[in-house]
């Protein structure tokens, strides 16, 4: 492993020299990442982030952060440590990423042994994957060509809504990756009761999900519901008539085409109103928006590519309704945060939310693939004053019941003590 040479030895040096020391590995540019490792802030406890070959966090997040891409000059050699030079184009994320191409003059080197070197380093007391594509992945490829890390911490696994797992289970490629990892892994944090549920199928031992065990907690470790409350005062019904559209893409997960078609059927019922669209960055989409749209329609559409978490909840406290519907998901990050923020969200009726939040008191349900269900439930929000403001007052209550990260903060805490000491008390034996 190859460091900068002006690396500042404060890096190796933990700021609490005999707490835990937590490893995660993760996407550095991602806010869930950075939110979930900032609950453990002034906690006793080290955490470190072993960044997937994507990015470099931000100077800001002054976190210890092993860099596997080639950082920008100069760096904050305090809190971030360069492993390897970038290859000559950073590789695409949602890849599985196999080796980077090395410095002209240095050997060779793969990512798994460069992870592999930090673990054995550092010797964390937890490993923690945020994620199964690709840093779960990434482990278990490491685990199988470094057996000698293998028992260097306990192996928390964090899997998330959406297709890391609900779908990618049925994948040929990805399941036996699964499999293999439930079978190796110490210990499973989902999002959602049924990622539990289909990770025992899978082959994990009930008990990694529960010795000791946080439950069902969101990828980025709750919401600030307080914090979120404080940044609005009207009522959805004295707002804008703005519909923020958080997911104007493709995937696996959401389909942005029957929401087109949506908007178009709803329309006359619920103009004038302005649509937000984010992250419409796939050119087919675009390409159908503009076909399909009339004029008059794409004159009221404002059209964003990606923004950051802080860009679309600054967003939020003007917008009447939140408009998100998929055909997959854990328990939405976008929906909690509407509910704090005021907006009344349209959702789908997944088997991860109906549980947790119910139509025409918290939600209204439209199925991702039905234009005429999105429809009428756009018009029904757009027209029931009512409905969205008394949504707003039981939205408030619901969300600090499922995700107050004040708790979710102590809870955590708790969690990597606990493994701490089951790990060092393995280690002494």
């Amino acid at each position: 492993m190859s460091a900068t040479s002006t690396q500042d030895p404060t890096f190796e040096t933990d700021d609490y020299p005999d707490g835990p020391r937590v490893m995660f590995v993760g996407w550095a540019e991602s806010s869930h990442t950075h939110s979930w490792i900032d609950l453990l802030q002034q906690s006793g406890i080290n955490a470190r982030l072993f960044a997937l070959p994507s990015a470099v966090p931000p100077d800001s997040w002054q976190v210890r952060t092993y860099v596997t891409i080639a950082a920008p000059s100069p760096i904050d050699s305090a809190y971030r440590k360069t492993l390897t030079s970038a290859p000559t184009a950073p590789p695409p994320r949602r890849s599985l990423f196999s080796w980077i191409r090395p410095a002209p003059t240095a050997p060779a080197v793969t990512i798994e042994r460069l992870l592999a070197d930090a673990i054995m380093q550092w010797k964390p007391d937890v490993v923690h994957t945020l994620g199964l594509d690709a840093a779960t992945y990434l482990m278990e490829r490491t685990r199988q060509l470094h057996p000698e890390i293998v028992g260097i911490g306990r192996w928390v696994v964090q899997v998330r809504g959406g297709p890391d797992l609900a779908l990618h289970q049925y994948d040929p490629v990805h399941r036996p990756k699964i499999e293999s990892i439930f079978a190796q892994c110490d210990h499973l944090i989902a999002d959602n009761p049924i990622n539990y549920e289909d990770a025992v199928k899978l082959g994990l031992a009930a008990e990694k999900t529960c010795s000791p065990g946080l439950g069902v907690v969101s990828g980025p470790g709750g919401i600030d519901v307080q914090g979120l409350r404080s940044r609005w005062s009207l009522l959805p019904s004295q707002r804008p008539r703005t519909i923020l559209w958080p997911k104007t893409y493709e995937t696996i997960s959401s389909k942005a085409l029957p929401v087109l078609e949506a908007i178009r059927l709803a329309w006359d019922r619920i103009a004038p109103v302005t649509f937000e669209m984010l992250w419409l960055v796939q050119s087919d989409v675009r390409i159908w928006f503009e076909k399909s749209m009339p004029d008059h329609i794409k004159a009221s559409c404002n059209l964003y590519g990606r923004l950051d978490r802080e860009q679309v909840l600054a967003m939020l406290p003007s917008a009447r309704v939140m408009l998100a519907p998929s055909l997959t998901d854990g328990i939405p990050n976008s929906m909690m945060e509407a509910m704090a923020l005021g907006a009344f969200p349209i959702v789908s009726p997944l088997d991860t939310i109906t549980p947790v939040v119910k139509n025409e008191e918290n939600v209204l349900f439209a199925r991702n693939l039905y234009p005429e269900e999105i429809a009428d439930a756009l018009v029904r929000a757009m027209q029931d004053d009512a409905l969205v403001d008394r949504a707003a007052a039981n939205n408030v209550i619901r969300v600090d019941e499922l995700a107050n990260r004040d708790r979710v903060r102590i809870a955590v805490i708790d969690y990597y003590k606990q493994l701490t000491t089951l790990q060092r008390q393995t280690r002494a034996a």
